[in-house]
């Protein structure tokens, strides 16, 4: 029996993880704003984990590991509360995210690589929905190479 999909979200924290790296001006160093400032705050991620959530549940080529979740309201509920949270404390905002990390999240899930693409598909399509800008989906996408190994469990 496969695990609840949290698990498998639980990526966006990693997504993420890349917050903003400093830019050079004429006058020296500076930072850009944190990525949870340019993604647009708590509310802005919020929709964009509904769109996320919605799209995945949606998916036939992985709404298999949603099912118990999506099944079940108050778990929904909770499960895009966490990710939010996930997303929010990731991205430099102000949240508190207390889950459990991306290997032991997924163990004995059996995630094929496909799989991860295919959630990565859906995260695009969310973020694009909501016309996130190249630099930030770059670095929200751009995070999840290095996880991938933590994930996937089948080629």
């Amino acid at each position: 029996m496969k695990k609840s999909i949290a698990g498998i979200v639980l990526i966006l924290a990693v997504l993420v993880g890349v917050s903003s790296a400093p830019l050079l001006g004429q006058s020296g160093a500076t930072k850009e704003p944190s990525l949870y400032m340019r993604l647009g705050e708590k509310k802005a991620i919020t929709a964009v984990v509904d769109e996320f959530v919605a799209r995945v549940a949606a998916d036939k080529r992985i709404n298999s590991f949603f099912a118990q979740t999506a099944a079940d309201p108050a778990r929904l509920k909770a499960f895009k509360g966490k990710l939010v949270d996930q997303i929010c404390m990731a991205s430099g905002g102000p949240c508190k995210y207390t889950g459990k990390d991306m290997k032991s999240a997924h163990s004995g899930m059996g995630v094929s690589g496909a799989d991860f693409d295919a959630l990565v598909e859906d995260l695009v399509a969310a973020l694009d929905k909501f016309k996130v800008a190249a630099h930030e989906k770059d670095q929200l996408v751009g995070a999840l190479g290095p996880m991938k190994t933590d994930i996937v469990e089948k080629k």
